[in-house]
């Protein structure tokens, strides 16, 4: 489980193919100190496993239904993403429960700066549209944020300058993709309402 604090802005450095998926070499000194074969990482939101690490880099094997599934898939090397280990058993939740599992992309509509803060508006699939609320947790890139407004097809989001500085999302522009993970404590309550939809219904699904 991670919570959607970043803890390093990393680089892709190398992208292979491997036919039916992509092998990621990304630079991260701060979440691979200690790192062992088999652990997890977020990378922008999307939970990976170490294959390999050393130098302050790791790689991970990407499956072609997350590359499809994510915007992982329109990475290459140079671009920068969010990476942040699972919380410790015992740690703070300082975020909101993330599971690392995309649920859909968005796109980065617009921009408005302000002294203090930016507002960032976001394109919302109409699948997600149910379990964002305003006042709500939405994760965005791996980035646990809180939604100012919301709307069928769009959402807003404020950002202040330390995620300006130390996140994707201070360089994203209008038209970028984003990952969407929403709050799976609304996914859980919505199926066990009356008239929820009957076991075996196809439901907005993750990405692993």
């Amino acid at each position: 489980m991670f919570t959607g604090i970043v803890e390093e802005l990393g680089e892709i450095t190398a992208v292979e193919d491997l036919g039916d998926a992509s092998r990621f070499t990304v630079r991260g000194p701060v979440v691979t100190e200690g790192a062992k074969h088999g652990d997890s990482i977020a990378v922008n939101g999307v939970c990976l496993t170490v294959v390999e690490f050393g130098d302050g880099a790791f790689t991970a094997d990407v499956m072609a239904e997350t590359l499809k599934r994510s915007s992982l898939g329109a990475l290459s090397p140079g671009s920068r993403v969010n990476l942040e280990r699972p919380m410790a058993l015992g740690g703070r939740l300082g975020g909101h429960i993330v599971q690392g599992h995309v649920d859909g992309t968005g796109t980065v509509l617009d921009r408005a700066p302000a002294e203090h803060w930016e507002i960032v508006t976001i394109a919302l699939p109409a699948e997600l549209a149910r379990y964002v609320v305003e006042k709500g947790s939405i994760t965005v890139d791996g980035i646990s944020l809180t939604v100012v407004d919301a709307a069928p097809d769009r959402f807003t989001v404020s950002l202040i300058p330390t995620t300006l500085a130390l996140t994707t999302l201070g360089i994203k522009q209008p038209g970028d993709p984003v990952n969407l993970e929403v709050d799976v404590i609304a996914k859980y309550v919505e199926k066990m309402m009356p008239g929820a939809a009957p076991a075996g219904t196809p439901e907005p699904g993750g990405v692993v």
